[in-house]
């Protein structure tokens, strides 16, 4: 907190209370000599007006070119003075990264389900017990129609395990067309592409998920958006 709130305090204090200077001082802890203390700062009214001008002209300049503009006008500051009061005025730009294109490419190949069992999303979801110990949840949802086939929880779940459930949920209720998954190590592992003898395209970490595209029986993996 600045010195100048810390004065305002005390003034809110003393006229509240009615307690003496050194008092609300003590309780807000603030240093009587710096609540006395006068600034013998030049009077900056008329830097900061003319900053101000610069910058809604000027929209993209930074207190760097700023500080060019005011000395080329003859105004006696300097780089650090024109910084401070830069940021004073709330000035500063807003760095922006640029955004990556390729979650919007990758997206052009999400086609909406438009059956059951078009496109099937899996995924895991975290939970605790009562006990604190943890578990994990296999969850698959049916994207066009929501209906959650199979909910598998567990303490522990192997690539094996993702296999065996989706085998017996699979010969029940049929096999989906597609089954978006992320790159989980269950979903990537060999154990997993194994027995459902795939062919894997991983896209990089961060882009997207990979696909799961069953053919009959036998599923092939290409590279999509997670669910």
């Amino acid at each position: 907190m600045r010195p100048a709130r810390k004065r305002e305090l005390v003034n809110g204090v003393r006229s509240d209370w009615g307690v003496s200077i050194r008092r609300a001082c003590r309780v807000l802890e603030l240093d009587t000599s710096t609540y006395h203390y006068k600034s013998r700062r030049r009077e900056q009214a008329g830097i900061e007006a003319r900053i101000r001008e610069i910058c809604e002209t000027r929209v993209r300049y930074g207190y760097r070119r700023v500080h060019v503009l005011l000395r080329r006008e003859g105004w006696e500051i300097n780089m650090k003075r024109t910084h401070r009061i830069y940021n004073e005025l709330g000035l500063q730009l807003r760095n922006k990264t640029p955004k990556r294109r390729v979650k919007a490419k990758l997206r052009e190949d999400r086609c909406a389900a438009s059956r059951v069992n078009d496109v099937r999303a899996m995924d895991f979801v975290h939970d605790q017990l009562a006990t604190g110990r943890k578990i994990r949840v296999l969850t698959v949802v049916d994207t066009f129609s929501r209906f959650s086939p199979v909910i598998d929880p567990r303490f522990s779940c192997r690539g094996e395990d993702v296999v065996q459930t989706l085998e017996a949920t699979c010969a029940v209720v049929g096999y989906p067309k597609t089954i978006r998954v992320d790159q989980g190590s269950e979903f990537i592992s060999r154990s997993t592409c194994g027995p459902m003898r795939t062919t894997s395209r991983w896209t990089s970490p961060g882009q997207a998920s990979p696909r799961i595209t069953p053919t009959s029986k036998r599923s092939t993996v290409a590279s999509g958006p997670s669910a």
